[in-house]
């Protein structure tokens, strides 16, 4: 692939990145990007064949701001794993709730080729170190689907709390709680 080739096919990815933060997922049509990106409608073909991978290609993306994301929060090796897991849980709300279309993309996989394209090589790790760590601070638990359990947990939350429903039946302004109960529910109350 030429520079130029490669250049084009990087902005096609920075348009749909762009497109998928301001207006959500239902706005990733092939024709869109193009538009967006100032070339034909046919154009994002080339690099990508199906709709599926361009959209897994944008997910991408998603997956590595949120593993660079939570390696900066988790990176402090002195702190427990429950320390650990509390700031790896702020990161994957804060992100869920700052880039609402993104995180919606990145985890419809009915929509995206997650076997292609380095998908699961992406997205992959960072449950592995949500497992790592519940496996650390619950040794005796199957840590695996602890973690499933939790990560669907924080995802319920991070859903709930984007549509305002977590504010209005708990009366509260702030997810911090419900992230706490959610830790607690899972790795047992925290040692006070």
């Amino acid at each position: 692939m030429s520079e130029q080739e490669a250049g084009l096919k990087s902005r096609l990815i920075e348009v749909g990145v762009d497109l998928v933060t301001r207006e959500g997922a239902q706005a990733l049509s092939l024709r869109e990007i193009a538009r967006r990106a100032g070339v034909s409608h046919g154009a994002p073909r080339r690099y990508f064949p199906t709709h599926l991978e361009l959209l897994s290609a944008i997910a991408r993306r998603g997956f590595a701001d949120l593993q660079d994301r939570a390696t900066a929060a988790v990176g402090d090796s002195e702190a427990g794993p429950r320390a650990q897991l509390t700031a790896l849980a702020r990161v994957y709300l804060d992100f869920a709730l700052a880039h609402r279309g993104m995180y919606e993309l990145m985890f419809r996989h009915d929509l995206l080729e997650s076997n292609r394209l380095g998908l699961r090589e992406t997205s992959l790790p960072m449950f592995g170190a949500l497992v790592d760590l519940v496996g650390r601070a619950r040794p005796e638990a199957d840590a695996p689907v602890v973690a499933g359990a939790l990560w669907a947990n924080l995802h319920g939350i991070a859903q709930l709390w984007g549509w305002g429903s977590l504010q209005l039946t708990t009366g509260t302004d702030d997810f911090i709680p419900l992230l706490h109960a959610a830790l607690d529910a899972h790795l047992g109350p925290e040692e006070r």
